[in-house]
């Protein structure tokens, strides 16, 4: 008894002597910069471009980047002060490594809690949603292969040369302003080609637009890529600001 009493204080004993686990730092850039832009120079050109290792906005909102950063909706995003959607700025952030968009995206998510003092929460209510699935005879798409990823969204087509279901899901989401969820079960990435005749959708009030062209968007995803497109209601994530501030602009 004394010698088992012995062990389980030595486990005891070894348990606590090991070290913490090491924090695991958020991924930031290896230099930003943020300058505020001049009301009446803001009616410019907005929006994000980034090359590898490099995000430049110019001319955005916190708000804009918050879109941006998360891959979400200007409708999930709500609170904060009125400035997050009126004051605007010009945004740099470089990485020591050439890093794609998704990487860039996590290290504006840093810079975004850092300089702004970005808090928020996130919430699940009912909403509309667009959900992504293979169709019954099956999907027609063409595995992407060893290429090196590229895409191109425009008015009426989506061509891209490497492309994960997730990924095509957060460009139909911006392409027809609802939620879209893959549940395609699609593993790997693929080339994926689509057009569609946006010709009705142009020239409609916004709401009947979006109806139209979801609709279009739908029928000719079926045709073209074997997958479908549904709309049904069901909870979507909602980043509710519970903080923000303006940041200390660099010289």
């Amino acid at each position: 008894m004394l010698r088992l009493a012995a062990c389980a204080s030595l486990v005891a004993a070894l348990s606590f002597a090991q070290p913490p686990a090491p924090t695991i730092e958020p991924p930031q850039f290896e230099a930003a910069s943020i300058h505020r832009i001049d009301p009446k120079e803001g009616s410019g050109p907005s929006g994000c471009t980034t090359t590898p290792g490099l995000m430049r906005c110019t001319n955005v909102t916190l708000k804009r980047c918050i879109i941006g950063a998360y891959a979400v909706l200007p409708d999930q995003v709500l609170g904060g002060p009125d400035w997050i959607d009126v004051d605007r700025f010009q945004i740099t952030g470089r990485s020591t490594q050439p890093l794609g968009d998704k990487d860039l995206m996590a290290m504006l998510q840093t810079l975004l809690a850092d300089r702004f003092k970005l808090v928020f929460h996130q919430e699940l209510r009912p909403g509309e949603t667009m959900v992504l699935e293979a169709a019954k005879k099956g999907p027609k798409l063409e595995p992407a292969g060893n290429v090196r990823a590229s895409w191109e969204n425009m008015h009426d087509h989506l061509v891209a040369s490497k492309m994960t279901m997730g990924e095509f899901a957060e460009i139909l989401s911006r392409n027809l302003n609802l939620p879209v969820v893959d549940r395609t079960g699609l593993t790997g990435a693929f080339h994926v080609a689509l057009r569609w005749h946006p010709d009705d959708a142009d020239a409609l009030p916004r709401e009947e637009a979006m109806a139209t062209l979801r609709s279009e968007m739908s029928a000719e995803m079926g045709k073209q890529l074997g997958l479908t497109l549904k709309l049904r209601k069901m909870p979507i994530p909602i980043f509710v600001i519970d903080h923000a501030a303006k940041p200390e602009a660099d010289d």
